[in-house]
């Protein structure tokens, strides 16, 4: 019989813990980097590190099912001579045609239009089954041009100029040659299963004045009718929503570093940008400081999940908030349900993120026509306005709680930080205490 070895003296390095380990060796193997999905993993400061103060002798609640909460918003009430309004504040993040499947894009379409809000294009175009079952549908203009043409253009609701995103500020898309199928290649006029990379920057302006001139383009293309978003990743931010707001954005778009269905390199998705929560205050401060606040319209995303997500974004300031990986959960990604088929791709329910494989066994984030029957639009679509509709109740019970009859009334005054850091980030004071961090003032 073997001598059992006695373990217990090991102690793993901090700096060498085994994933470092194993992402060195496999970059020794490789030769290249770690492309995934699913955004940062690592631990970053979120909303949890927020409460709201309910009302209680202070403050008189509303009673849920007597006194009504407005929830609806108005985006692009600044120059569009058509805003849009939708019934909730939270709004579908672009994810593209070619990183989903057509069925997916279908399903977010149909759940969004259940509940009135909109959804968006992303990169690659407009398909007829998105457009066809979104009731707003926001159409984006990226970087890379693929599948834009005026006719869609003019279609669309609005129209999201997209600069950066949360999980790859100052990094083009990235679409694997195993999922740019016939039809995606058609739409992007690109060779079928060719590495497709989008460009990192515009290909016609280089700084906040071309943008402006680009935008009284699309205006004029448009007759001035709908609304014109500007989107960026967060890094500096008040900086960037203020040259936004100067460019002539009717929205802003700030998405935090939790962000991030398209796959992109690991070394991007947690090592650039800042995470969503400083960046909604910064926002807001950059709005605020130049008087245009709920004049333009500022919608956050990156990592939402919950009701009390948006409710706490709306208190810093936002008007509206956007999901995408939330979304693609509640049609089904990572569900238990397909754990043999996870297994058969070496991972496990709760930890699928390559996303860029198109191996999706829900039928998702692929182009395989087999796995994307899998997925049933009608059925995806009804479990999207489900979870819409839960974050909608969910925003409204937080908001009713604090005394709110419409959830934008809420506001930094109701909320506090359970840590030091949070109350730096988000400038509300610390659980028990009148000290802002990092404001000097006790």
């Amino acid at each position: 019989m073997s001598e059992k070895i006695d373990r217990s003296w090991l102690l793993e390095s901090a700096t060498f813990s085994r994933p470092v380990i194993r992402e060195i060796q496999r970059a020794a193997t490789a030769g290249i980097y770690h492309i995934r999905g699913f955004g940062a993993k690592r631990a970053l400061p979120t909303f949890d590190d927020l409460l709201f103060l309910g009302a209680s002798m202070s403050r008189y609640p509303l009673e849920g099912y007597r006194e009504k909460c407005d929830t609806s918003v108005t985006l692009g009430t600044r120059y569009a001579k058509k805003p849009i309004t939708i019934s909730t504040p939270i709004t579908i993040a672009g994810m593209s045609f070619g990183a989903l499947s057509a069925q997916a894009k279908e399903a977010l379409g149909r759940g969004a239009s259940e509940v009135g809000t909109s959804t968006t294009t992303g990169d690659g175009g407009m398909t007829a089954e998105e457009r066809g079952h979104s009731r707003i549908l926001v159409y984006q203009y990226l970087p890379s041009r693929y599948g834009m043409n005026p006719d869609d253009l003019r279609k669309a609701d609005a129209i999201e100029v997209v600069v950066g995103q949360g999980a790859k500020p100052g990094g083009g898309g990235m679409l694997l040659g195993q999922k740019i199928s016939k039809r995606v290649a058609a739409m992007r006029d690109l060779p079928e299963g060719i590495d497709q990379r989008s460009a990192c920057r515009h290909p016609d302006w280089t700084g906040p004045d071309d943008l402006e001139i680009k935008i009284e383009e699309l205006r004029e293309l448009t007759d001035w009718q709908v609304p014109i978003y500007i989107k960026v990743g967060a890094t500096r931010t008040f900086f960037d929503v203020q040259l936004a707001v100067k460019a002539g954005a009717d929205v802003v778009v700030v998405d935090g570093m939790q962000g991030g269905t398209a796959a992109t390199q690991e070394v991007f998705i947690e090592h650039v940008g800042i995470p969503t929560l400083p960046a909604t205050r910064m926002a807001v401060e950059a709005l605020q400081d130049i008087g245009v606040h709920r004049e333009v319209q500022l919608i956050v995303s990156g990592g939402i999940r919950s009701g009390a997500d948006v409710a706490k974004a709306l208190a810093l300031g936002a008007d509206a908030v956007s999901i995408g990986t939330a979304a693609l959960i509640a049609m089904g990604d990572n569900s238990p349900e397909h754990e043999a088929a996870y297994n058969e791709l070496a991972t496990s329910a709760g930890y699928y993120d390559d996303y860029q494989d198109g191996l999706d066994p829900v039928g998702i984030s692929t182009q395989n026509p087999d796995l994307g029957a899998r997925l049933d639009p009608e059925i995806a679509g009804r479990q999207v306005a489900n979870y819409l509709r839960c974050l909608t109740l969910e925003t409204q019970t937080l908001a009713r709680a604090c005394g709110k009859t419409n959830v934008h009334n809420l506001e930094p005054e109701d909320l506090v930080a359970l840590t030091i850091e949070a109350s730096a980030m988000a400038k509300v004071p610390l659980a028990g205490t009148d000290w802002i961090a990092g404001t000097g003032k006790f």
